[in-house]
C-alpha cells in the first residue's frame, strides 16, 4: 500500500476513535502526525511541525481572549441590545444583519476569517441571550462571509481572477461574485429555516417591549428569567461592578450604560476592524495585543477572561491542521488530484475536482486547493468540452461554501467563540454534521448549474 493510501486510512481511523472514544481528535491528529510523517513519508519533527498553523493558533487565542474580555464587562452585552435597536426589535433580522455585515466585510477586503473573527462573537452572544440556534447564527455568519468572498476587489476574488487571467482562461468576474452570493444565499435561506428562524418572527412583538432580554441568562452567569430590567434591582445590583466587569442582568439598566471599560472594549473591536480592512494588520496579533492593552487597565476582567480562552477547541483545529499539513507535504492530496485527472470523461473528472476542493477545503486553506485545483482542469478544459467559466467559478464555490466546517478557519472561529453554557461537544458534533453535509451535496449542486449547462 503506498504512503499516500497509508495516510488516507489514517485520517479515517482518527475519525473513527474521536467518535467512539470521546477523545480529542487533534490530540489523535498530532500522534498521527508524528507517526504517519515519521514512518511512512521520513519526515523529521522540523517537516511535521511545518504544518502546524501558527497564524490559526494566534487567532483563536487572540480573539476568544479579546471577546471574553468583552463578555465580562458586559460590551457584548450593549452591542445585543443595539442590535435589537438597530432592526426595531425584530429579532427574525438579526441573523440576517449579521448575514449582511460578514459579507460586506469580505466584499469590500477582508478575508473571510477576518470578517468572521469579528461579527461570530457578537453574533453568538446575541443566540445565547435570546436562545437562539448557535448552528443557525454560527451558518449565517460563516455563509454571509463567503457570499460577499469574491467581489471583484476581494481577496478571494482576486486571487481566482488571477490564476484565471494567468491560465488564459476568460473572465470570470461578474459570474464568479454572483454565484457565491446565490449559493451561500440559499444555503442561508434553507439553514434559516431548518434552524428555527421562522419561529423567530413570533417573537418580535415580544423583544420589542422592555422587558426582551429577559429570555436568555446573564453572561456573568446570572438568570434574567422573571426580572423586571425596570425595577431598581435589575438597574443597580451591578451598578459598582459594571465598569470592571461584573455581572450585568441583560435588559437591567447597567447593561445598557456604557462605562469605561465598555467604552474602551468598543475602540478595540473599532480598531480591530479597522486594522483588518485598512491597514491589513493581521487580526490574531490585532486581537491579542488589544486584549492585553485592556488587561492592564482592567485586571480583574482578564482574569476572568483568561480561562475562557477555548484551549480544547485550539487543540483540535491545530492538530488536525498539522495532520493535513502533512498530508500535502508528502503528496496526498497531488496524488488524488493526478488520479483525477487521468479520468477519461469529462463530466465526470468536473465533478471529482469539485469534490476534491471540497474535501480538502474543509480541512485546509480555500485559497490553497483553489490555486492547485484550477491549474489541474486547464488539459481538459482546453480541450473545450467544459465551460471553463462554469467550471472555475464551480472549483471557486464548491471549495469555499464549506467553510463552515468545525475543522476550517472559519467554523473554528464559531466553535471557539460558542457560548459557555452551549454543550460544546455536542455543537462541535453540530457543526460537523453540517459541514459534512454542504460538503456532500453543495459540490453536486455548484456542477449541476454551472458546469453541465456548459458541456459539449
Amino acid at each position: 500500500m503506498s504512503a499516500e493510501l497509508v495516510s488516507i486510512l489514517v485520517l479515517v481511523v482518527i475519525f473513527v476513535i474521536a467518535t467512539t472514544r470521546s477523545i480529542n481528535m487533534g490530540a489523535l491528529a498530532f500522534a498521527a502526525a508524528f507517526g504517519v510523517g515519521t514512518l511512512a513519508a521520513g519526515m523529521d519533527a522540523d517537516g511535521i511541525f511545518a504544518g502546524f498553523p501558527g497564524d490559526l493558533f494566534v487567532v483563536l487565542v487572540g480573539v476568544t481572549y479579546l471577546f471574553s474580555i468583552a463578555r465580562a464587562n458586559g460590551t457584548t452585552d450593549w452591542l445585543v441590545h443595539a442590535s435589537i435597536r438597530l432592526v426595531g426589535g425584530r429579532l427574525v433580522l438579526i441573523p440576517w444583519v449579521m448575514f449582511a455585515i460578514s459579507g460586506t466585510l469580505t466584499a469590500i477586503g477582508a478575508v473571510s476569517p477576518a470578517a468572521v473573527a469579528i461579527v461570530a462573537p457578537i453574533a453568538l452572544n446575541f443566540a445565547s441571550q435570546y436562545r437562539i440556534s448557535p448552528l443557525l447564527m454560527g451558518a449565517m455568519v460563516v455563509h454571509g462571509a463567503q457570499a460577499g468572498g469574491f467581489s471583484p476587489i476581494s481577496i478571494y476574488g482576486t486571487i481566482v481572477n488571477g490564476i484565471v487571467a494567468r491560465e488564459g482562461l476568460p473572465d470570470t468576474e461578474l459570474v464568479l461574485f454572483l454565484s457565491s452570493i446565490a449559493m451561500n444565499l440559499v444555503i442561508a435561506v434553507i439553514v434559516f429555516v431548518l434552524c428555527g428562524g421562522l419561529r423567530l418572527a413570533r417573537a418580535a412583538e415580544r423583544v420589542g417591549q422592555p422587558a426582551m432580554a429577559t429570555v436568555g441568562a446573564s453572561t456573568g452567569g446570572g438568570s434574567g428569567t422573571g426580572s423586571d430590567p425596570g425595577s431598581a434591582d435589575s438597574g443597580s445590583a451591578d451598578s459598582g461592578s459594571a465598569g470592571a466587569g461584573g455581572s450585568d442582568e441583560p435588559g437591567g439598566r447597567s447593561s445598557l450604560r456604557l462605562t469605561p471599560a465598555r467604552v474602551a472594549t468598543l475602540v478595540g473591536l473599532l480598531a480591530l476592524v479597522t486594522g483588518a480592512l485598512v491597514f491589513d494588520l493581521d487580526v490574531g496579533l490585532s486581537a491579542i495585543t488589544l486584549a492585553v492593552l485592556l488587561s492592564v487597565v482592567w485586571p480583574e476582567t482578564s482574569r476572568q477572561a483568561i480561562n475562557h480562552i477555548t484551549w480544547p477547541t485550539v487543540l483540535l483545529i491545530c492538530g488536525m491542521l498539522t495532520y493535513v499539513g502533512v498530508l500535502q507535504e508528502m503528496g496526498t492530496i497531488d496524488f488524488a488530484g493526478r488520479a483525477v485527472s487521468d479520468v477519461g470523461i469529462p463530466l465526470l473528472a468536473a465533478l471529482l475536482l469539485c469534490y476534491i476542493g471540497a474535501v480538502v477545503s474543509a480541512f485546509a486553506s480555500s485559497v490553497g486547493i483553489m490555486g492547485a485545483l484550477i491549474p489541474l482542469a486547464v488539459p481538459f478544459l482546453a480541450e473545450g468540452t467544459i465551460g471553463p467559466v462554469g467550471m472555475v467559478c464551480a472549483l471557486a464555490v464548491a471549495s469555499t461554501v464549506v467553510d463552515v466546517s468545525p475543522f476550517s478557519t472559519n467554523g473554528a472561529l464559531v466553535l471557539a467563540n460558542v457560548d459557555e453554557d452551549v454543550d460544546r461537544d455536542r455543537f462541535f458534533r453540530q457543526l460537523m454534521i453540517y459541514g459534512g453535509l454542504v460538503v456532500a451535496v453543495a459540490p453536486a449542486v455548484a456542477w449541476l448549474i454551472l458546469v453541465v449547462p456548459g458541456f459539449g
